[in-house]
């Protein structure tokens, strides 16, 4: 029965090279056994290590050649945007590169400037988003650029002109996500709902927004609020049953936007199997309070945002 070889701590919950592994004292005989992974060609981890996310990213860094850089979704996702899905990770190299398992590798013709994150090589966040422009969908890269104007990683303006002046793959669309980011969202949901209500023709919500009674007192922060028609609509992203002292707080909220003259909207996660109810329910409320633009209408882009959620 083969004995299962000593692994110094220095390995565990990494992934390391191969010299590494011959210096910590794994050899390359040890490395054959069940209890050692390649991950890439002279690339390992311990069959203890899980390889998630941040392990693959360091993995391909170590199995790709210097000039290589995070780019795409991976970009955005290293800089703590969570979009698109872990795996395959895309890196962008500018000469040639063997294909790695779970690795996308895009060949770029000019230099590529990365610059450094955490110890990995990472394209900038707008060149990445318009990177991503050619994998994603109109949401999805939206969500994206919401997520990346709240985190500081570029600003609205800043992400603009990246738009406008480059001639990259996938810039249209990205142009056109650009158009629809804003400042101050707070979750994915919250640019779903606008999204929804904008596709639809309908007035565009201000995003987290300080809601006042005609006295000027504070009421309420809102997530979407309509000041004209004094409209607050929000996403409920409760999963679970609140607690008797959470479930107090949100009557009390209410109580108090409505006491104030204000209507609010819940959205919740039901809501979004049924796309139509939310424009709806946002319509009738506007209508009531005296909107006399056009009802909705729910063409091809909205019918692709819809689709989607």
């Amino acid at each position: 029965m083969a004995r299962t070889p000593h692994v110094p701590d220095a390995l565990h919950g990494r992934v390391f090279t191969s010299a590494e592994a011959d210096a910590a004292g794994l050899t390359s005989s040890m490395r054959r056994g069940a209890h050692v992974i390649q991950v890439h060609r002279g690339v390992w981890r311990l069959a203890t290590t899980e390889l998630d996310f941040d392990l693959g990213v360091r993995a391909g860094v170590l199995a790709l050649p210097a000039h290589a850089a995070l780019s795409h979704m991976s970009a955005l996702r290293w800089m703590g945007v969570p979009v698109g899905r872990p795996f395959p990770i895309h890196f962008s190299v500018t000469g040639a590169a063997q294909t790695r398992a779970d690795l996308v590798l895009h060949r770029r013709h000019r230099r590529i400037s990365p610059h450094d994150v955490r110890g990995v090589p990472v394209l900038a966040p707008e060149r990445s988003f318009i990177d991503s422009a050619t994998l994603l969908g109109l949401r999805d890269l939206v969500r994206a650029g919401d997520a990346m104007v709240r985190a500081g990683l570029t600003t609205l303006s800043a992400l603009l002109d990246h738009t406008v002046e480059s001639h990259l793959d996938g810039v249209v669309r990205a142009r056109e996500a650009a158009l629809l980011v804003r400042e101050r969202v707070d979750s994915p949901r919250e640019t779903d709902v606008r999204l929804l209500l904008v596709a639809a023709g309908l007035p565009e919500p201000s995003v987290n927004l300080d809601v006042h009674d005609d006295a000027g007192r504070w009421l309420a922060k809102g997530d979407l609020v309509l000041r004209r028609w004094r409209i607050v609509v929000e996403h409920d992203g409760w999963h679970h049953e609140r607690d008797a002292a959470q479930r107090q707080k949100d009557h009390f909220r209410r109580e108090r936007l409505e006491a104030g003259g204000w209507t609010l909207i819940v959205v919740t996660q039901a809501d979004f199997a049924h796309p139509i109810s939310i424009v709806a329910r946002v319509h009738e409320a506007l209508v009531r309070r005296g909107y006399r633009g056009p009802p909705p209408e729910l063409g091809r882009t909205w019918r692709l945002l819809a689709r989607n959620m």
